[in-house]
């Protein structure tokens, strides 16, 4: 069974994808009649006396080898099917398109596959009898092969992208062929490239190109999904690099790269394909540390999609040592759109790992230095309340996750319980608050500041927000009517902020019965009896969530139809004032 792939046909995709790549960078162009993409300008190259760079290969490594066609990379790249090495024919009419009999001269860069060796060998001799000045470099970096038989072949891999920029940088300064050859040549032997993949790739119209369990890896595969030299079991990422890294330098293997504490390299982290960005920085971030770790001076950093294997889910590390004149190219500038730059500070070249910008963190108790203080009596039910508010919010944690689950991604329960422990944890004792239960407008601030960084998200938001707002109607006073005020006023906020209102099957639903209710009653009826109206009309209100239509948040793309039972946030809000409600009238 085939793998999907968003395609127009199995034939004509490596050429709709050529068409693609010169439809969005139209200073590249199609050779006519062949899978042969040219800078536009390379006749005025071939006039400045420039040496023109050629390299291919199989299509599906994308953006090699066309996207590293500009000026300071390649002047042309030939394309083959999918995996496949392009035909000689296409090969020699780039040479033919690129260089001139007389002129400078061409340098082929080719990854070491023996059907590349191949075509390109025989197209070179051919352009040779033309009369045309052409030498080859091979690169073949590959440090997974075990054996100590130096006769053994090395895949050409993701090093070969900077074995193009080098070349890309002296042929731009105007170096003669040989010096080229010579600089490309010596930077191939002083360079090491390893992968591991976590997925097979498959091409246009077929199955995986081979099988991998789901809890297994492969380490040291080609970016054709040849074999590697073992599979593991699945490990972490800093696990990964590490056996990436001890292979790759591995004294025993013929194929090892020679590293040493003090050696200056550039490191590059290439995805094969499939890897999220969220994994690459990661991976990132371990190759350089423990790169760093070993007493190697990472001067020069890449991580990106430099040479791929379709949709293959892996990574590959390059490294290469660095001297005067490649970090002179690898700095250089180029139009290539595939070559991508890191961000260095304004004047600095070389890399150094950043130490974190300084912060003075404000103490977690936000104070306003005129809020109103409240008495000590009632500042100990307020502790109460809530202590006894997040110990119900834990405890509803498994309850609220399984009504979120048919609205939501059922985690609900599980955020709420993250800021309530939060909060707990920060309340600190009775007879020894941590918190300023004493003075409520900053007590609201402090709450605010702790579900704001404990429990993150929409649900974090919204309940700092309506904290936030709420303390504004405490700084001078607390009477029964500001803490009516303060909750309308948090209600507004969210409400603000958050685009719902009552009737949208979200938490606005409780929070605004409640209001509305304690308003009316909190005048004529006692405090007690004010909260337990409120209370009751809160809970009407989350109950009658479950017939609703959801016009907000995450339930508001889930189908009506599926919506049976009340919104969980809704919920959440009646268990909390519910233990509000308790503590008052044990207090009397």
């Amino acid at each position: 069974m085939s793998s999907k792939k968003l395609i127009n046909s199995v034939e004509s995709c490596v050429d709709e994808a050529l068409e693609g790549l010169v439809i969005v960078n139209p200073g590249l162009r199609v050779l006519q009649g062949h899978r042969v993409v040219v800078r536009h300008d390379i006749e005025d190259v071939i006039k400045e006396g420039k040496v023109t760079l050629l390299c291919g290969g199989g299509s599906g490594h994308e953006p090699a080898h066309a996207g590293y066609i500009g000026s300071g990379m390649l002047s042309a790249a030939v394309a083959g099917a999918v995996f496949t090495s392009p035909p000689p024919s296409s090969i020699l009419a780039a040479l033919r398109t690129i260089s001139k009999p007389g002129a400078a001269g061409s340098l082929i860069i080719v990854k070491n596959y023996t059907g590349d060796r191949l075509n390109f060998g025989l197209a070179a001799e051919r352009a040779k009898a033309d009369g045309l000045n052409v030498n080859m470099v091979v690169v073949g970096e590959d440090c997974a092969l075990t054996s100590s038989d130096k006769t053994a072949g090395r895949r050409g891999l993701c090093g070969t992208v900077l074995i193009h920029k080098i070349c890309g940088a002296l042929a731009e300064e105007g170096k003669s062929l040989e010096e080229i050859h010579q600089v490309a040549s010596n930077a191939a032997k002083n360079m090491g490239t390893i992968g591991v993949s976590l997925t097979p790739c498959s091409l246009p119209g077929a199955g995986p190109s081979f099988e991998l369990k789901s809890d297994e890896m492969e380490l040291g595969l080609g970016i054709h999904g040849e074999a590697g030299v073992k599979r593991t079991k699945l490990l972490s990422a800093k696990e990964v690099v590490k056996m990436m890294l001890d292979h790759m330098t591995n004294p025993q293997t013929s194929t090892h790269l020679d590293l040493k504490k003090g050696d200056r390299v550039v490191c590059m982290i290439n995805n094969l394909g499939g890897t999220s960005v969220l994994e690459m920085s990661i991976i990132a971030k371990e190759a350089i540390q423990q790169l760093e770790s070993r007493g190697v001076v990472v001067e020069r950093a890449y991580s990106g999609s430099f040479m791929t294997s379709l949709e293959m889910a892996g990574v590959s590390i390059t490294l290469l040592h660095l001297d005067v004149t490649i970090k002179r190219c690898l700095d250089a500038g180029t139009t290539a759109p595939g070559w991508s730059v890191p961000l260095l500070p304004v004047g600095i070249s070389t890399r150094e790992t950043p130490g974190v910008m300084p912060y003075s963190q404000e103490d977690v108790v936000a104070k306003s230095t005129d809020a109103v203080q409240i008495p000590k009596e009632t500042a100990a039910m307020l502790y109460e309340m809530i202590k006894l508010s997040m110990e119900r919010l834990i405890a509803a944690e498994t309850e609220l996750n399984t009504l979120d689950k048919e609205s939501g991604d059922g985690d609900c329960g599980s955020t709420l319980a993250r800021g309530a422990k939060a909060i707990l944890q920060s309340l600190g004792s009775k007879d020894n608050p941590s918190l300023p239960v004493g003075v409520p407008a900053n007590l609201a601030l402090s709450l605010a500041r702790i579900v704001e960084d404990s429990m993150g998200g929409s649900s974090g938001a919204l309940y700092s927000l309506f904290l936030t707002s709420a303390s504004q109607c405490l700084q001078s006073s607390v009477t029964r009517n500001d803490w009516v005020k303060a909750l309308l006023n948090g209600n507004s906020t969210a409400m603000r902020y958050g685009r719902a209102e009552p009737g949208d099957r979200t938490m606005i639903d409780s929070l605004v019965a409640a209001g509305t209710t304690l308003s009316e009653k909190i005048s004529s009826c006692t405090p007690v009896q004010a909260l337990e109206a409120s209370v009751k009309a809160a809970e009407s209100a989350a109950q009658a969530t479950a017939s609703m239509k959801a016009k907000a948040g995450r339930a508001s793309y889930v189908s009506a139809e599926r919506l049976k039972s009340p919104d969980p946030g809704a919920v959440s809000v009646t268990y909390w004032m519910r233990a509000v409600l308790e503590v008052l009238q044990k207090q009397g």
